[in-house]
């Protein structure tokens, strides 16, 4: 319970900073089309830079402590845009830097959370542990979105930055308040170099077929989001003519698609198999992107309907490959491999999505906004196609579960092959 209402209130923080940070940059930093993208790529940079580093220690360290160290890192830091702005020195250099720091604790933070969660739930409950959490992060996406952009049009959006601030501070004493005993990390005779631990972490996904395809489709899929989010909230604002508060309802009815998603991809598995149901999840996003760009300019209600009809089809096809996903790893990879394995997905996906936030961010500048957001689509198919070709394909049931460990405890030998990996999700995704 701790973990399920931490995870809710961090999201509800996280999703209004989303949406608020490029307001901020936009509206109140006059920032275009390339500030924008900029933005999002430090994220992506920072992702890169240290989360393969991330992974390799946390395996080394207790999950929990990285955690609650991750939360308070992120509240301070967080916490400095509204002082700044009400102090009168806030800019974007200011934003960057932020955005930078809290990426490498978000690092940290996503590597060792999916990893945690066997510590307090059995192996056998772990997929309605996923779709538990996935369906909560969506009704907090439904909510945080639904008024985020009133708190920015009302209250400023550096305002509603602060507010993400007290979401960190509150996830840190929910989780510093689990007593749960973690399995023990190795000891310092153990471990090799942290070079060695990251070549084994990407050595597990490159040399098994279905982790590889699987993180070939994240990719994709995260050169999708790279699109999306280098453009739609641009598109919705000076091609749509859309306002704040109508932006901010219309991505907070993605929360809904995805909440619709975690309510059914349990039952979908079990009715159609895995692969057929993360192939079909994948072209389920693409057709639900392509409605972006298709988006009538000088018609609002029209053109909200369009980006309505996104939100709901693309963000509940992605959930259910996401909850598809996660549970096929969680059952193929031991406990002290877990952050590694997470951070070579992770990374993999953030280097795809800086490739496709940076051109997009150009190419937006260069044939329009409309004609770089049907590049989006492409990921979607691209993933689909990777998927098809590989045992994917044939995977009705989740894999066996490797050997466990010597020395865990009984609780963690019911749960020792768990990981997931975060998505990073750009605003409305």
């Amino acid at each position: 319970m701790r973990i399920w209402t931490a995870s809710t209130i961090s999201i509800f923080g996280s999703l209004i900073t989303r949406l608020a940070l490029p307001f901020l940059a936009i509206i109140v930093l006059d920032a275009g089309a390339i500030e924008v993208a900029l933005l999002r790529s430090v994220d992506l940079v920072a992702t890169l830079a240290v989360g393969l580093v991330a992974g390799a220690w946390v395996d080394r360290l207790r999950r929990r402590r990285v955690l609650i160290w991750s939360d308070l890192g992120r509240a301070i830091l967080l916490g400095s845009i509204p002082v700044a702005a009400v102090g009168g020195w806030l800019s974007y250099a200011q934003l960057i830097v932020v955005t930078t720091a809290a990426a490498v604790l978000t690092s940290f933070f996503d590597a060792a959370d999916n990893a945690y969660l066997p510590t307090i739930v059995e192996r056998d409950r772990l997929v309605q542990a996923n779709s538990a959490l996935a369906a909560s992060g969506s009704a907090a996406e439904f909510t945080a979105f639904g008024i985020s952009g009133f708190l920015v049009q009302l209250l400023s959006a550096p305002i509603a930055v602060a507010l993400d601030a007290v979401s960190f501070l509150v996830s840190a004493v929910l989780i510093g308040g689990i007593k749960a005993e973690e399995a023990k990390p190795p000891t310092r005779a153990e471990r090799t170099s942290v070079l060695a631990e990251i070549r084994v972490g990407v050595r597990l996904v490159v040399r098994d077929p279905v982790l590889r395809s699987f993180a070939g489709a994240q990719m994709a899929l995260a050169a999708l989001w790279g699109v999306f989010g280098a453009t739609w909230l641009l598109f919705a604002i000076d091609e749509l003519e859309l306002g704040p508060a109508a932006v901010g309802v219309i991505a907070g009815l993605g929360g809904l698609g995805s909440l619709m998603g975690a309510l059914v991809a349990e039952r979908a598995t079990r009715r159609w198999g895995i692969g057929r149901v993360a192939i079909g999840a994948m072209l389920l996003a693409a057709f639900g992107n392509l409605l972006i760009p298709l988006a009538p300019a000088g018609a609002p209600f029209i053109a909200a309907l369009f980006l309505v009809g996104q939100q709901l089809i693309g963000d509940s096809s992605v959930t259910v490959y996401d909850v598809t996903e996660t549970s096929v790893r969680q059952t193929m990879v031991r406990d002290r491999e877990l952050g590694r394995v997470a951070s070579t997905f992770r990374v993999g996906a953030g280097l795809a999505q800086l490739v496709a936030t940076v051109g997009a961010g150009v190419l937006a500048e260069a044939i329009g906004l409309r004609a770089t957001a049907f590049l989006a689509p492409i990921g979607g198919l691209i993933g689909a196609a990777i998927l098809f070709a590989s045992p994917v394909r044939r995977l009705v049931r989740l894999p066996t579960a490797p050997p466990q460990e010597e020395g865990l405890s009984d609780m963690a030998r019911a749960a020792d092959v768990v990981v997931g990996v975060g998505r990073d999700e750009p605003i409305g995704g």
